[in-house]
């Protein structure tokens, strides 16, 4: 036998060498045809050995210390001006709270503080939180973390919140004040996974009008906006208010995953297409919970990409009415591609259009810049305030929606229905002023920490609505306060009754936040929303039939 394999050797090896040598050919083929559009080799050697080349010599010869890791973002960040606006770099130190927006969830301990005269105060216990179920209560004064003092030490919000959050099920130990019982206390909570939740409020506007209000499309958003809805259906909602003013996007398959949850009929939602992406459709494909019933979106300049994505499609569909003002304008899509370091690039790899077939993209051809101040053009000329925008509509921007054949636009993100410019007050620069400073906050925050106890009565909204008022000392304390720092503004605020009866209602809300969350606080602050007001006239009366009719 062993005579015998020389000679089958021999036989197979021309045949062998064939068979390889045609592999060879035909890989060496496809290879070609890959690589045509792929840069040489030697240039992406080079290239990048010059990249080195420079920052080395910079690192070795240059006057003043500096940071190679700066120069290398920089250096990201200067090719990728090239590109459009949102594809952008996050650096492997952003990664985690990045992720944790949109994954909807966090380890931590479950309280929300704000720093008032260099001590923690806690403004915020998420109800059976780790927090919560440990003692902590709204007002409490946090002055150790572990043995850390933080209290009087000038230290962080993100140094805080290094500290408290951690490992799931691990232990910190909270020293504490409460200035409502005048005593310290000790309290060792156990971290646990705590929910960013994306819904911030959900409730009856009136005996048959549910509102639900979205602040991002995260991975949790879907299932929160069903319970949501459900709950409101079992009180008896028969209309829907959906709002996703200052609502800046997230993931796409949530907004189509709610949008399927309205629109009837195996219809498409939303098409995705880019140079090198094939188009991608996405459907309606099941029976949704609310596909019949009155249905308003309300958008503003804040709401973008998959809030459009939401808006475009109800609005293509004539499904229900978009009331508020122009959205942001963002109709591309990003992918995200994590790299080796840690850190990741989402780019830009296609557009998406709406049913109509209308991309809602901003202009961005002079520049990042003019592109981000947007917001800041349209108030400067006045736009705003207006009911007609400022957009140019040209005709290859005119579309058409799909059933009652209503004139849309594109090229400039989503024209509402129904336009609700700002208010244009007199005082309204004053009233800004005043209600967006940190003394308003920091006066609010302390008035609750010395009165926590007599608040805990409340333990509804309702309850509290009815009963809870504004007290001639809060009103005097928020008037000296802020006469320390703005006094001009004070002077015409306070004599000023719209103005101060708005003021007086922007304390009632952020109480209410602090008892019961964003739930609260948009339950106060919404009676007076004009958009709001303007939505409800529409449910009420013939108008709503008339825009989804196209009469």
């Amino acid at each position: 036998m062993p005579g015998d394999s020389p000679k089958r050797f021999n036989i197979w090896t021309p045949l062998t060498y064939s068979v390889l040598l045609t592999l060879g050919i035909l890989i060496g083929f496809q290879l070609n045809k890959y690589l045509a559009k792929k840069r040489p080799i030697t240039t992406v050697i080079d290239r990048n050995d010059r990249l080195e080349e420079i920052i080395d010599i910079i690192g070795a010869k240059y006057v003043d210390s500096v940071s190679t890791d700066s120069l290398y973002e920089d250096a990201i960040t200067g090719i990728l001006k090239h590109l459009d606006p949102h594809t952008v770099y996050i650096p492997a130190r952003e990664m985690a709270s990045v992720t944790e927006d949109l994954e909807g969830n966090f380890k931590g301990i479950g309280v929300e503080f704000y720093i008032l005269s260099d001590t923690l105060m806690v403004t915020s216990v998420l109800t059976n939180g780790p927090s919560f179920d440990a003692g902590v209560q709204t007002g409490d004064k946090i002055i150790k973390v572990n043995d850390s003092l933080v209290a009087g030490n000038n230290v962080s919000s993100e140094s805080i919140i290094s500290m408290l959050r951690g490992v799931e099920g691990s232990a910190v130990k909270l020293g504490l004040y409460r200035p409502s019982e005048h005593r310290a206390l000790d309290i060792n909570v156990k971290r646990g996974i705590i929910p960013i939740y994306s819904i911030d409020a959900a409730y009856m506007l009136d005996a048959e009008t549910g509102y639900i209000r979205i602040n991002r499309f995260s991975a949790t958003t879907y299932r929160e906006f069903m319970t949501a809805l459900k709950n409101l259906q079992k009180s008896g909602m028969a209309q829907l208010v959906l709002d996703l003013r200052d609502n800046p996007g997230g993931y796409l398959d949530a907004a189509t995953a709610i949008a399927d949850e309205l629109i009837d009929g195996e219809k498409l939602l939303v098409y995705t297409k880019g140079r090198t992406s094939e188009r991608e459709d996405y459907m309606a494909d099941k029976k949704g919970k609310f596909e019949k019933g009155k249905l308003v979106i309300l958008v503003d300049e804040g709401s973008a990409s998959a809030s459009e994505i939401l808006a475009g499609a109800v609005q293509d569909w004539d499904r229900g009415v978009i009331v508020g003002r122009r959205s942001y304008g963002k109709g591309l899509v990003q992918e995200q591609f994590e790299l080796g370091d840690g850190s990741a690039l989402r780019l830009t790899i296609a557009r998406y259009f709406t049913p109509s077939g209308r991309s809602i993209q901003r202009p961005y051809d002079k520049g990042r810049e003019e592109y981000e101040h947007d917001f800041l053009n349209r108030f400067k000329d006045g736009s705003l305030m207006r009911y007609e925008d400022t957009v140019p509509k040209k005709e290859n921007t005119k579309y058409y929606t799909e059933e009652k054949h209503r004139l849309v636009y594109g090229g400039g993100g989503i024209q509402p229905d129904v336009t609700v410019p700002y208010k244009d007050k007199y005082f309204a620069e004053e009233l800004y002023d005043l209600m967006s400073s940190a003394t308003m906050n920091a006066t609010i925050y302390q008035y609750f920490s010395l009165h926590s106890k007599e608040m805990s009565v409340y333990k509804t909204y309702k309850q509290f609505d009815a009963s809870f008022a504004i007290t001639p000392q809060l009103m005097e304390t928020l008037r000296s306060a802020f006469s320390k720092e703005f006094p001009t503004q004070t002077k015409k605020v306070w004599s000023d009754k719209s103005s101060l009866q708005t003021l007086q209602s922007r304390v009632k809300a952020t109480v209410a936040r602090m008892l019961f969350r964003t739930n609260g606080y948009y339950q106060v602050v919404n009676k007076t929303d004009d958009v709001l007001l303007r939505t409800m006239g529409i449910l009420q009366s013939a108008e709503y039939s008339i825009i989804v009719n196209g009469q």
